[in-house]
């Protein structure tokens, strides 16, 4: 019997797509759930999945074609039908990277370890590192292998204890949501040849490239082990980004570019120039990266983009930082920083000035009734947005412990997709690395971004005095299809007095 494939519901606003491509032939056998054929909306690229095992017996829309909501895509006949059997030298050999594992430890059954799911807009993944090989002996809630997608990095842990009986997927290799890991024979113990030949081997590797190991003696997992072995270098100055502060291949990689190599010893005169090495170096992009650059062009294509400017006196906030700072900290457990004061006076003011806080659907405009306050993250893979939810029911000590948790989880690779998702305005702050004027551009869907800059003292006029006062540049970038001049301004005045009078954020005026 042949099962329907047809074109799933897309959203309230979304009636039709397009056909970007089929992944699957006439012919070709597919398991349950595996993606088929790339649909592209206006708003977003999906997949759609087998709704069951067998074979693919017809395809009804060719690529490039738009069909609407529930249209025929094509059918799939049941494994074991006419049309399986006819076709089954049709299915695709097994990648290499499947290939028979050695045979199973003695234990228990055998668990498949799949790419887990991280959030509805991700749908694949790129294999980072393995952090165990074929062989070695796992623990529960090991991590395994680390995966990197658009938005973060993330280890995939051992589901349960025993030996990692095989690898279906290599270093580099791009995966989708589902797809086969590896498999562990649970309650299986590693075979003593396996544990003698790995000892042997990093024994061997220790007394080859002794740099390898460095003065700090950093644990390093098998890919960055290579690297640093093969190029010598020296893992004590390699600075972990991994969880834990574990180095990683990129780490390793990153390293090679001359950082973690022992000095060159010094040229005497005369004697021939030292290779300076290739002049150039063609490097892939991360996903997190590739995420970067094409949502910041998009939202260069897509807002009419405009910024204004303030500055503001920071001499009440710094003052009350003085003051209460050391009462703050002792009560609360953490510093009092200057990020709280900047998201409680944007809330202010965006509640003044709504427009700062809403988007654009289409035609129309969402206004946003709650405050979710993206704050910008600068890390060694890029820039993370994590957000702080309801920013306006927080109290002061509530919001700088919730940035400093999720500061220290970006910069650790430990943030989740829902970590970063949601946000109604965006804040960053460039001054930590010395800008004093910026435009920063709008984190789509958002209409308005704050950019943050340097303390600076500067002489300014106070009651027909010339004083020296500490101040700061502030840039907001807003999306001029919805916000106009006279809104952005007053937004960015709102902000400016709040910061000035920081009495008024206590009173909520």
């Amino acid at each position: 019997m042949a099962t329907e494939i047809r074109v799933p519901t897309l959203g309230e606003s979304v009636t039709e797509a397009t056909i970007a491509r089929w992944m699957k032939k006439e012919g070709e056998a597919v398991s349950a759930d595996e993606p088929l054929v790339e649909l592209e909306t206006d708003k977003v690229s999906v997949e759609v999945p087998a709704p069951g095992a067998g074979v693919l017996s017809s395809i009804a829309a060719q690529e490039g074609d738009t069909v609407e909501v529930d249209a025929l895509l094509g059918s799939i006949e049941a494994a074991g039908s006419g049309a399986a059997k006819s076709n089954g030298g049709a299915q695709k050999a097994q990648p290499a990277a499947q290939k028979a594992a050695p045979e199973a430890p003695a234990g228990g059954p055998e668990i498949e370890v799949r790419v887990p799911a991280s959030g509805e807009s991700v749908t694949e993944a790129d294999i980072g590192e393995w952090l165990k090989k074929e062989g070695d002996a796992v623990d529960l809630d090991e991590p395994i292998v680390s995966l990197e997608t658009d938005k973060a990095a993330m280890d995939v842990s051992a589901p349960a204890a025993g030996v990692l009986k095989s690898v279906h997927a290599k270093e580099g290799d791009t995966v989708e949501v589902g797809a086969l890991l590896a498999v562990i024979a649970a309650g299986a113990v590693a075979s003593p040849v396996n544990g003698s030949a790995s000892q042997e081997q990093a024994a061997s590797q220790a007394e080859a490239a002794p740099a390898a190991v460095g003065a700090a003696d950093k644990p390093l997992s098998p890919a960055p082990r290579r690297i640093v072995a093969e190029r010598g270098l020296d893992a004590s100055l390699i600075e972990g980004t991994g969880k834990d502060g574990r180095v990683t291949k990129a780490d390793a990689l990153r390293a090679e570019k001359g950082a973690a190599r022992p000095a060159p010893p010094a040229q005497t005169r005369g004697s021939a120039p030292r290779d300076l090495g290739p002049r150039e170096e063609r490097v892939k992009m991360s996903r997190l990266r590739q995420t970067i650059a094409r949502r910041l062009k998009e939202a260069q294509d897509t807002a009419a983009m405009l910024t204004t400017f303030n500055d503001v006196d920071m001499t009440g906030v710094m003052e009350l930082r003085s003051q209460y700072k050391e009462l703050f900290e002792k009560k609360h457990g953490i510093k009092l920083g200057f990020m709280s004061f900047f998201v409680k006076a944007c809330c202010h003011a965006l509640k003044e000035v709504p427009d700062v806080n809403a988007e654009i659907d289409g035609t129309d405009i969402i206004y946003k009734n709650h405050y979710d306050i993206g704050v910008a993250v600068g890390t060694d893979k890029g820039l993370v947005v994590p957000i702080v939810r309801d920013a306006d029911l927080k109290s002061m000590a509530e919001i700088e412990t919730q940035i400093a948790e999720l500061g220290r989880r970006a910069r650790s690779g430990e943030l989740k997709l829902e970590d970063m998702q949601g946000g109604t305005f965006t804040i960053s702050n460039g001054g930590v690395y010395g800008s004093m004027m910026s435009t920063p551009i709008l984190n789509q869907p958002q209409s308005g971004i704050l950019g943050m800059h340097r303390i600076e003292k500067r002489p300014v006029v106070v009651g027909d005095e010339i004083v020296v006062r500490p101040m700061m540049y502030l840039a907001l970038s807003y999306d001029h299809r919805i916000v106009d001049g006279k809104g952005a301004v007053t937004f960015l005045v709102r902000v400016k007095e709040n910061l000035e009078d920081p009495q008024r954020l206590l009173l909520d005026l």
